[in-house]
């Protein structure tokens, strides 16, 4: 027969299980929030011409360019990485082959979110270049060219949402011992996607910080919706550090 301690035990554990789902909900929209006024803040910023952020661009252009210029291993290497390894499309394709492996495990919710978030990044980037209409920099002797306008950064914005999906999804499936070092690898690649673009001559500063910021926002936005959807569907609590879906560690999940 069941106590009322072990009752109480139990409801104090439901409690505190709500209370750490409740903040993981708040610290999505607060990311979401706080990324996208400083993306509105920076955007204003950028179109005022604000003096401050303009030497800051103008400054780092200079100097990489250069030493890009006197540099042509370092400048291969970068084309390598910017172009290949953290170029849009090749992310995007990474993105669609993960979708594609979770609908065939059963995790379509998931696989919708990881479709999305993908999709949604790409689409408001895009939209917002073709609104502010930036130019890209024009630099004496460039070491490369990319077409369309600048602000944001495309390869800033998609390295962050794919790289998002990429450990939100996956870390239920990685050893505890390795999950600290996976969020290090995402978190370098996505700084080293915006300095490429910054070092090859291709954007500025500016450029690169909206794309995170816009990205970031993208992802906690995305990552909120899907965590209230959890909540609505009775789902297991999920905590922090474990990935949107534990249950794909275990067997297919249910449709």
């Amino acid at each position: 027969m069941v106590t009322r301690a072990v009752l109480r035990r139990l409801a104090e554990r439901r409690r505190r299980a709500d209370r750490r789902y409740a903040a993981r909900l708040l610290a999505s929209t607060a990311v979401a929030a706080v990324a996208a006024v400083l993306f509105a803040l920076l955007l204003v910023l950028v179109e005022g011409q604000w003096r401050p952020l303009r030497q800051i661009d103008v400054g780092a252009a200079r100097r990489l360019h250069e030493l890009a210029v006197h540099h042509p291993a370092w400048t291969d290497v970068l084309h390598v990485l910017s172009d290949r390894v953290w170029d849009p499309v090749t992310l995007r394709a990474a993105v669609a082959v993960l979708t594609l492996w979770l609908l065939r495990r059963g995790a379509w919710r998931l696989a919708a979110w990881a479709a999305v978030t993908a999709v949604a990044g790409g689409l408001i980037g895009l939209l917002v270049k073709v609104v502010v209409e930036r130019a890209r920099p024009a630099l004496q002797d460039p070491v490369a060219q990319a077409p369309g306008y600048s602000f944001p950064s495309g390869h800033a914005m998609t390295g962050m949402t794919s790289f998002a999906v990429f450990v939100l999804v996956l870390l239920p499936l990685i050893p505890r011992a390795w999950r600290v070092a996976c969020w290090c690898v995402a978190v370098l690649s996505v700084l080293g996607v915006g300095f490429t673009r910054v070092a090859l001559g291709v954007h500025w500063f500016s450029d690169v910080l909206g794309g995170w910021l816009l990205g970031l926002a993208v992802a906690a936005l995305t990552t909120w919706a899907f965590e209230a959807w959890r909540t609505e569907a009775g789902r297991g609590r999920v905590p922090v550090g474990e990935g949107l879906e534990p249950e794909l560690a275990e067997a297919a999940p249910e449709r």
